[in-house]
């Protein structure tokens, strides 16, 4: 027992099992809006749609951990992640991802009766699997990011519908918009790096200043979606306090970084942003469970 526990903890470290909690709020906010239009609650569908969003997220984080070894191993800040470090290796580290996107279909499968959710499960393992490749063609790779995550309160949604609607797919908007914006900040710290080996980004393309800028239009389209949810939606007041006060962290992490200090970019991404989805979930759930 006592060896096993330090390499399960290799492989949490491996896939941040802790930045789970970006998308996971708005995957129950999803769930919690189908629950509310076809008051239909049922338990296991709930752990069905945690279920799939750890073993989403384990295949993409340790799909990239894998695919970007090489250039991990290469910068002075991922050069102690797991697989260029040797605490796993790359074909465990490979084995682990096939495990969790098996997982992740065979999980929506039993999702609704109409299968839509595991019938569309292969597109979603593309574009959070393909994610990883989009660095060495296009400064755009942090809008692939963002639509991995905008799936998250869509496929809840269908887990409880079977179908597509409106509001569930502005909100998948909103997080598209949100992640992207987000990473465009943490993708500030590794602009030299990305330069030097060819990859690409919107900083390494834009420059700090410019990448900021266009940071900053991303995450005002995820506050102009937030006003467009709750109004179209009929939302009540929790949901205005919830969206209001992660629309004031989005503000709060462009004041703390800027062009000429970027020393809080890990205070904007993990700390801000965890505590803004944490937020939105909570009071977007409470308010489909009580109005």
């Amino acid at each position: 027992m006592k060896a096993i526990i330090p390499k399960f903890k290799n492989y949490l470290s491996l896939v941040k099992f802790a930045h789970t909690i970006f998308a996971m709020p708005f995957a129950l906010v999803g769930f919690f809006m189908g629950v509310k239009i076809y008051n239909d609650f049922i338990w296991y569908k709930l752990l069905l749609v945690i279920l799939c969003m750890v073993f989403a997220r384990n295949a993409a984080m340790g799909f990239n951990r894998f695919i970007d070894r090489r250039f991990d191993a290469a910068n002075e800040r991922t050069a102690m992640r797991e697989i260029p470090a040797g605490k796993i290796k790359p074909n465990r580290a490979l084995a682990f991802v096939i495990l969790n996107s098996v997982l992740f279909i065979l999980a929506t499968y039993f999702l609704n009766e109409n299968r839509l959710a595991f019938y569309l499960s292969p597109v979603a393992l593309i574009v959070i699997l393909g994610y990883s490749f989009t660095k060495r063609f296009t400064s755009f790779s942090h809008m692939v990011l963002g639509l991995g995550l905008a799936l998250a309160p869509i496929g809840a949604y269908i887990a409880v519908s079977g179908e597509f609607a409106l509001i569930p797919l502005l909100l998948s908007f909103m997080v598209l918009f949100w992640v992207s914006g987000f990473d465009i900040i943490y993708a500030l710290q590794d602009i030299d790096f990305d330069k030097s080996q060819q990859l690409k980004s919107i900083p390494a393309r834009l420059g700090i200043k410019r990448a900021l800028n266009f940071s900053t239009i991303l995450h005002l389209l995820s506050f102009f979606l937030v006003i467009a949810i709750g109004l179209l939606g009929q939302w009540h007041i929790l949901y205005w306090i919830g969206g209001s006060i992660f629309c004031l962290l989005l503000l709060y992490q462009h004041l703390i970084v800027k062009a000429d200090d970027l020393n809080r970019i890990n205070l904007a991404f993990f700390t801000t942003n965890g505590i803004a989805s944490v937020i939105f979930g909570v009071f977007g759930v409470i308010d489909l469970l009580i109005f």
